[in-house]
C-alpha cells in the first residue's frame, strides 16, 4: 500500500462545519430528524457534493443514497462506507454526519491522489438510523440487511401517523433500486465513540470488536382517571405511579448486571396530563443493552416482571411490548484487523473497545464483512447539543478508515 495515504483534514472539517449548519441550534448542535426537510436538503448538499467528486448516485427505496467512485474492475463488489446524517432532537454535529462526510473526503482524496482501486468505492447514508422520529432505530439499512422486510419499513410511521414511504416521497427520496440483494464486499463505518473510554484512557482510535445487544420495549399502563381531590388515596388505579415503580425498578436492573449493562427510561407520555386528575393512562419505554446475550435476555425478565408487580400493587392493566431485539454483534475479524493496521502504520494509539451504541454496521455485519473505526468525544457526550470531538482526531480517524478501505478495496 502506498504510504502517502492521507485525507485532507481541513476539508473534512469544512465540510462538517457546513453540514452543521442545515437544522443549527443555538447551543451548538444539530435539529435534523429523520425526513424532514432539513434532512433533504442534507441529503441534497451531500449529492452534490458526491457528484462534483465524480460518482455516480443511486437511491434505493428506502431512501438510502449510495455514491460509487469507479474501480478498476466494477464488476467486482464495491467496498462500502457511511453512516447516517438524521440527528436526534437535541443532537450534535458529528453523530453519524462524521461517518458520512469521511465517506465523502475518501473518494475526494483518492482523487487527489489519482489513486485507482480495484473495486469500487462507496459512500452511503443510511436512512433514520436514530429511530427518534420513526422507530425503531437502523430501519433502512436493516431492510437492506434483509431484517425487516420493505413493507414493514416503508409503514414505520411518526407520532402524528405520517409514514416513512409518505415522508420520503414528500422530500423526493424515494428511490427505484431495490433495497439490498448486492454483493458488498466489505463495510467499514467511522463515528464518534458516544462514550467517555477514548478520552479516558488518552488513545486516538477505538478499534471496533462489536457492538452491545439492544431490546427495546413500548408499554401502556392503564388505571382510571378521577379527581384529585375527593377521591381517596387506597382506592385510586394512578397509572403514573405504577410507572414510576417500573422506573426506578429499570434503573435498579442497569445497575444490577454491571459490568457494561444499560437500562433507560427515555420517553414517558402521561394522560390526561392534568394537574388535578389522576393520570389513568401513562405510556414509557424501556431501552436494554449488554453485550452478553443470556445477560440481556436476564435483563428483559426483570423488566418484565417489575411490570407485572407495579401492575398488581396498582390495580392497573398493562399492554407490554419487544418493538426492537438487536443481538449482540461480533465484527469481522479480517476488517477489525484493517482498522488496527492503519491506526498502527499511521502511528496512533489506539484500544479495543465495545460500542455501547446501535449503528447501521450492526446490520451490515450480516451481509458483509464489517468494522468501526471510533474517535473520541469530549466528555463522552452524544445525543447533545454540545458534543464535541477535535479536527486533529476527526482527521485520523478518517485516515485509518481510507488506509482500511483500500486494503479491502485492492483485495481481488
Amino acid at each position: 500500500m502506498a504510504t502517502n495515504l492521507k485525507i485532507n483534514g481541513e476539508r473534512l472539517w469544512d465540510s462538517l462545519m457546513e453540514m452543521a449548519k442545515i437544522g443549527a441550534t443555538e447551543k451548538g448542535g444539530v435539529c435534523r430528524l429523520a425526513l424532514t426537510d432539513l434532512d433533504r436538503q442534507a441529503r441534497d448538499l451531500f449529492v452534490k457534493w458526491c457528484k462534483e467528486a465524480g460518482c455516480s448516485i443511486r437511491v434505493d427505496k428506502m431512501g438510502n443514497v449510495f455514491a460509487r467512485r469507479p474501480g478498476k474492475d466494477n464488476s467486482l463488489a464495491p467496498v462500502m462506507t457511511g453512516s447516517h446524517i438524521d440527528s436526534q432532537p437535541t443532537g450534535g454535529k458529528f453523530d453519524g454526519v462524521y461517518g458520512v462526510l469521511c465517506g465523502l473526503e475518501v473518494i475526494r482524496s483518492l482523487n487527489d491522489m489519482k489513486y485507482e482501486t480495484l473495486r469500487p468505492v462507496e459512500a452511503a447514508i443510511w436512512t433514520n438510523e436514530e429511530g427518534s422520529r420513526f422507530a425503531p432505530a437502523m430501519v433502512a439499512s436493516g431492510v437492506f440487511a434483509g431484517v425487516f422486510d420493505l413493507d414493514y419499513g416503508l409503514n414505520r410511521a411518526d407520532p402524528d401517523g405520517k409514514t416513512m414511504g409518505e415522508e420520503l416521497k414528500r422530500i423526493g427520496y424515494a428511490g427505484e433500486d431495490e433495497v439490498g440483494g448486492r454483493p458488498v464486499h466489505a463495510f467499514f463505518e467511522a463515528h464518534i465513540e458516544q462514550g467517555p473510554i477514548l478520552e479516558a484512557e488518552k488513545k486516538t482510535i477505538g478499534i471496533v470488536q462489536g457492538a452491545q445487544g439492544q431490546r427495546w420495549f413500548e408499554v401502556v399502563l392503564t388505571g382510571q382517571e378521577a379527581h384529585a381531590g375527593p377521591t381517596p388515596m387506597k382506592v385510586r388505579k394512578d397509572a403514573l405511579v405504577g410507572a414510576a415503580h417500573v422506573i426506578g425498578a429499570i434503573n435498579r436492573i442497569g445497575h444490577d448486571n454491571q459490568p457494561f449493562a444499560c437500562a433507560t427510561v427515555g420517553m414517558i407520555n402521561s394522560s390526561p396530563n392534568s394537574r388535578n386528575v389522576i393520570p389513568g393512562k401513562v405510556f414509557f419505554t424501556i431501552d436494554l443493552r449488554h453485550p452478553d446475550d443470556a445477560i440481556l435476555s436476564k435483563m428483559a425478565a426483570e423488566a418484565k416482571a417489575a411490570c407485572e408487580e407495579a401492575v398488581a400493587r396498582n390495580h392497573l392493566e398493562m399492554d407490554f411490548k419487544e418493538i426492537w431485539y438487536s443481538p449482540p454483534v461480533k465484527f469481522d475479524a479480517s476488517c477489525v484487523a484493517a482498522v488496527k493496521k492503519g491506526a498502527d502504520e499511521l502511528g496512533l494509539s489506539n484500544l479495543n473497545i465495545i460500542s455501547g451504541a446501535g449503528h447501521d454496521s450492526c446490520y451490515m455485519n450480516r451481509v458483509a464483512p464489517t468494522a468501526m473505526v471510533f474517535i473520541p468525544c469530549e466528555g463522552g457526550i452524544s445525543h447533545n447539543e454540545i458534543e464535541n470531538a477535535t479536527k486533529e482526531d476527526c482527521r485520523d480517524g478518517c485516515d485509518v478508515l481510507l488506509r482500511a478501505m483500500v486494503e479491502r478495496a485492492n483485495a481481488a
